[in-house]
């Protein structure tokens, strides 16, 4: 994807319809800058340079057109039955999300896709269903439906990307866990959930943007790349940052979050939550290690992976690496 006059038009509009939906005062209007943000992105999901762009493009509007189409038909029950109304409005982010149990387009879909695209669909298209879900969170009978949608979550994004060999479906089971500690974060606090949000942006940033550099879409791409040891040092802590592991800078959302949930004494959700990081540190770990341990300098794969600039190391070593000096700050203060 490029940065072409089209693409800069329906980057705005898709900027625009999240804005029009976090910000409305009504379903309706909140439905109409989903369909404006749905509308502006499939343009932007097909490539001449990828020919599974068109399939992913259709699959992905079919279950974003049935996601908006369960939004209006749950308007139909608003005044007679407010709690299925709120159950079906619910289930239907959940939907376009792509958290458990309606996961299973997210992996398909980012298979298909290139990288630039994959960033957009585990980022912004995420900010308005999570921002109308903390609308509806004021309702209590929900709290058992996103505690049932956030352990599904947290354990289908553990156990589905351990067998996996393309790196887009590891990263898309990866955005499947984090939807369970971000919902789990919404039933603390809606800060607390946009907190995690942003910190998962930017790890997701850093990795997406090497991967995106070097053209790397296969574990075997990985084995037969001779990257510099710059690249495999800040891949490395990229990725254990985005699972979690102190002291990187990933651990801290989820530091709060088990904190809270510890208060709160929702030991079971801590449980599954917990159980589900350390099955998708061990993916993590297997993809990083394999940068250290494992190399191949007589096949090498010819792409067109341009250099990194030292700008991009420093940015982002510094904010994997951020998340050791705050843990110090609190214990001096």
């Amino acid at each position: 994807m490029y940065f072409t006059y089209s693409n800069m038009l329906f980057l705005s509009t898709l900027i625009t319809g999240t804005l029009i939906s976090i910000s409305s005062t009504s379903w309706f209007s909140a439905w109409v800058g989903l369909e404006l943000n749905l509308l502006s992105f499939i343009p932007m999901m097909i490539t001449k340079n990828n020919q599974y762009s068109s399939e992913a493009a259709l699959k992905y509007f079919l279950i974003q057109a049935l996601g908006s189409s369960l939004i209006i038909f749950s308007s139909s029950f608003s005044l007679v039955y407010f709690n299925i109304t709120n159950i079906v409005l619910f289930f239907a982010l959940i939907l376009k999300l792509g958290g458990a149990p309606f996961h299973f387009w997210l992996p398909q879909i980012m298979s298909g896709l290139l990288w630039p695209q994959i960033m957009m669909i585990m980022t912004i298209q995420k900010v308005a269903p999570l921002f109308l879900i903390s609308y509806l969170m004021p309702s209590t009978h929900l709290t058992l439906y996103v505690f049932t949608v956030s352990s599904l979550s947290a354990l289908i994004g553990g156990v589905g990307g351990i067998n996996q060999t393309h790196l887009r479906k590891i990263l898309a089971f990866s955005s499947i866990n984090h939807m369970g500690w971000l919902l789990s974060a919404l039933l603390i606090s809606e800060t607390l959930m946009m907190v995690y949000f942003v910190f998962y942006c930017f790890i997701s940033l850093s990795i997406i943007i090497l991967l995106q550099v070097k053209q790397t879409f296969l574990f075997n791409q990985i084995l037969n790349f001779d990257m510099p040891n710059e690249t495999k040092l800040l891949m490395f802590m990229s990725l254990l940052s985005l699972g979690g592991l102190p002291p990187f800078t990933g651990f801290i959302p989820k530091w709060i979050v088990i904190q809270e949930l510890s208060t709160k004494g929702d030991f079971l959700l801590l449980l599954i939550l917990l159980g589900s990081s350390l099955l998708t540190l061990y993916y993590y770990l297997r993809i990083s290690t394999m940068f250290f341990t494992i190399s191949s300098h007589k096949i090498l794969i010819s792409t067109k992976s341009k250099q990194i600039p030292k700008w991009f190391f420093s940015y982002f070593i510094y904010f994997n690496f951020i998340g050791i000096l705050i843990p110090i700050i609190f214990l001096i203060v």
